[in-house]
């Protein structure tokens, strides 16, 4: 493999219960369009398309290899196929252990929105370089208003292209949110990440040693067909569960951080989706029959049924098949704690 290439790896986890109904269990968040004809899975693969870029390999479960194959057409690409759902520390493994140790990985989510797309690819250059100096990198968005529903990065000193890692911090509440806006040295970390696969390798080695060896068991014990890797089910089913984050990033020597401003978002919420999408005068964003009358700031959705609403403000309203749908933009967060979406 050509080591001066940038290989991809996008990450196909995660059940996006917070946007049901439209996300479900059999169609996920990555496999549905959202922001235009594109579903976001297909977004994030024509991100990483180009002649810096060597095939991307997609790390998913079993029941997705279907949709996957289905959206990929025309990309080369190799998928591993989880046999359980283990976090994204084993599953970013996994995918090391099958490059070259000295292959710079980007490692992505397969179901964020970024409005940007050269600015993520100038990132994914500044930080390709710092990860050839064995620096384990990850991107550092611009925070533009203090959010608690994402951890942050704080910067360190200055390094060419980016700057080192003074430390990863939790959620913060909105207080403390406000301090890290307005001091200005800290970025939100999108779980964007990029690193040799040899060096991020060592790290788990040195940080989580059980889990770096039943990752190089299921690797080595596993089974190829065609695009498809099935690692060896029983060693991986025998690892704990752990994010990159705790298992290796914020433990790592050599932490840095790019920093980018690309218009990303998680769309981790019906919230957070109308905010990613264009607006009328009223901050009203209607997809499907709707009649909206002396609203404000509404989200409508329907995939058929016609959404009349009068003299509302602040809500999202969407209507899937059989399912709707009435949250306030406060509310959405909790969407995937109703019955609807946690017993599919």
């Amino acid at each position: 493999m050509n080591t001066m290439r940038i290989h991809p790896v996008i990450l196909c986890g995660g059940s996006g219960t917070r946007l049901w109904p439209k996300s479900r269990k059999a169609r996920p968040k990555p496999f549905i369009p959202l922001i235009g004809d594109k579903t976001l899975f297909q977004a994030a693969l024509s991100r990483v398309k180009g002649d810096e870029f060597a095939p991307a390999t997609i790390v998913a479960g079993p029941q997705h290899v279907d949709l996957i194959e289905a959206q990929a057409r025309g990309h080369d690409l190799q998928i591993v196929v989880e046999p359980c759902a283990r976090n994204t520390a084993p599953a970013i493994a996994l995918a090391a252990a099958r490059l070259d140790p000295g292959d710079v990985m980007l490692v992505c989510p397969s179901d964020h929105f970024i409005a940007d797309e050269d600015a993520f690819r100038d990132a994914a250059r500044a930080a390709f370089q710092l990860a050839r100096e064995d620096k384990l990198v990850a991107f550092g968005i611009t925070a533009d208003r203090p959010e608690t529903g994402y951890g942050y990065i704080r910067r360190g000193k200055p390094l060419s292209g980016g700057y080192s890692v003074a430390e990863f911090v939790e959620k913060p509440d909105a207080g403390r949110a406000m301090q890290f806006l307005a001091s200005g040295e800290y970025a939100w970390n999108g779980g964007i990440f990029v690193f040799r696969a040899c060096a991020v390798l060592s790290e788990l080695r040195r940080q989580r040693p059980d889990m770096a060896e039943l990752v190089a068991a299921a690797v080595a014990n596993g089974s190829e067909s065609g695009t498809l890797f099935h690692p060896d089910a029983e060693s991986f089913a025998g690892i704990a569960g752990e994010s990159i984050d705790y298992a290796v990033m914020e433990g790592a020597k050599d932490a840095a951080v790019v920093p980018v401003s690309m218009g990303w978002s998680d769309i981790g919420s019906w919230a957070a989706l109308h905010d990613a999408l264009e607006t009328d005068e009223d901050g009203n964003s209607v997809e499907g029959p709707a009649q909206l009358l002396d609203c404000e700031n509404v989200l409508s959705i329907s995939d058929g049924p016609r959404i009349s609403a009068v003299g509302v403000k602040d809500l999202c309203i969407v209507v899937d098949g059989d399912e709707v749908l009435v949250t306030s933009r406060d509310g959405a967060q909790l969407v995937g704690k109703l019955d609807g979406a946690a017993n599919q």
